[in-house]
């Protein structure tokens, strides 16, 4: 069957740098870093103070508090970068066959923040169960795609992917499946994730996952670096409207960008390790140039999941010089993270966008706090240190990889 091409019609980013698509970009582009000291509880008992958490969001300015007391951060973030990318669509709410629009999301975690408040309750209780009645739609992963569909009447495929860090890239993949084989004209899109709580921090702590750079917060994200000693938590939402061309051009939409191949693939090796030579991610990177039907010299930026783990970064690196070869040094390569904090299950979807509005303007951000070249690395290589450079960008690939081995990765491409 001939497959439909799908392209990308509406952005919106709600980001520790940028509550609205035009700040997030803005200071991508200017190597603002997110990182502070945790305002939302107590962080000194903790190994890491610190995290990449949203700025000036306040709840009462997107929901009335009824209705906000029922939905967990991590759904009010993505039904509020949802709100934006839908506007910017300029999709008509009245005229759509609605019955052809689906929502497609991702998060790894959900409802963290609910399930540490009930639980937290009922500890404190004489052990009669007080729960509140809205306790497990909160917390459930998969209640943010059916608050987008209730919310909007989108009738079309409803549900949420979840893996780990790469759910919300699997959430756009599944997308842009369906849309190219003409199961839906519009897919609304993304992730989104809510875990800078004392669960959320203790437990990545536990695991010697996160920095404890508590000197330097806003240097703590080092991708790349020779002293990175961990990653930065982060939180937020990305949202991606997804649309047939042909559905597009007719109702004179905007492209930022075409959709034109993806990949997912499994370690097979290690519950939170990346296989050291970084097979997992070479399997998924030739996969995604494969579907795409595109050269490897025909990429032009790679934003990675360089998360600033001192093994995550070499196996990356490893993986991008095996797939690209000679090519790897004509790329640009950099690392958001520096900038967001690993925002978990929404890395994908915010890492997409990254992508996308360098193919739309020509500018690679930079991946910030870069003191001290690694030798384990190739330092030959450009990974956009500290500034951002322009320069011609006609196809970006962005790389998502999580807990439990999944991989998978998207290429978006300037629209012809």
């Amino acid at each position: 069957m001939q497959l439909k091409r799908v392209v990308v019609t509406g952005l919106g980013a709600l980001t520790p740098i940028g509550n609205t698509l035009d700040e997030f970009w803005t200071n991508l582009i200017a190597g603002v870093s997110g990182s502070a000291t945790i305002t939302r509880f107590d962080p000194s008992k903790f190994k890491t103070h610190f995290a990449c958490e949203l700025k000036g969001f306040k709840v009462e300015d997107h929901f009335e508090r009824k209705e906000g007391r029922k939905i967990d951060p991590y759904a009010q973030y993505g039904l509020v970068a949802c709100a934006e990318a839908i506007k910017d669509s300029g999709i008509d709410l009245n005229t759509i066959d609605k019955d052809r629009v689906g929502v497609i999301w991702g998060s790894g975690i959900g409802g963290l923040d609910t399930f540490l408040e009930e639980c937290g309750n009922y500890a404190k209780g004489d052990g009669t169960p007080r729960f509140n009645p809205f306790f497990i739609p909160k917390m459930i992963v998969d209640i943010l795609s059916g608050h987008i569909s209730i919310k909007y009447g989108f009738r079309g495929p409803n549900f949420t992917t979840v893996s780990a860090c790469a759910s919300s890239t699997h959430a756009l993949l599944d997308s842009f499946t369906y849309i190219r084989l003409g199961r839906a004209d519009v897919i609304v899109s993304g992730g989104s994730e809510a875990a800078i709580d004392q669960a959320g921090i203790g437990g990545f702590n536990a695991m010697k996952a996160l920095s404890e750079r508590n000197d330097s917060p806003e240097t703590a994200s080092r991708p790349f670096d020779k002293n990175r000693d961990g990653f930065v938590m982060g939180e937020g939402a990305g949202s991606i409207v997804l649309e047939e061309l042909g559905h597009a051009l007719n109702r004179g939409a905007k492209i930022y960008a075409e959709v034109v191949g993806g990949g997912m693939t499994a370690d097979a090796y290690h519950m939170t390790a990346p296989h050291p030579e970084g097979l997992g991610a070479i399997n998924v990177m030739n996969l995604t140039l494969q579907d795409a039907g595109m050269l490897s010299s025909e990429i032009d930026y790679i934003n990675v999941h360089g998360t600033s783990t001192p093994l995550g970064d070499i196996a990356e690196t490893k993986a991008i010089l095996k797939v690209f070869g000679e090519n790897a040094y004509k790329l640009n390569i950099s690392s958001t993270k520096s900038m967001t904090g690993h925002l978990l299950g929404a890395a994908g979807a915010v890492e997409s966008i990254a992508c996308i509005m360098a193919v739309k303007n020509n500018i690679v951000p930079p991946t910030i706090n870069h003191f001290t070249d690694d030798p384990e690395l190739d330092n030959k290589l450009n990974f956009t240190f500290n500034k951002a450079q322009k320069r011609v960008v006609n196809a970006a690939l962005s790389n998502t990889f999580g807990f439990g081995g999944h991989n998978a990765s998207a290429i978006f491409r300037k629209f012809e």
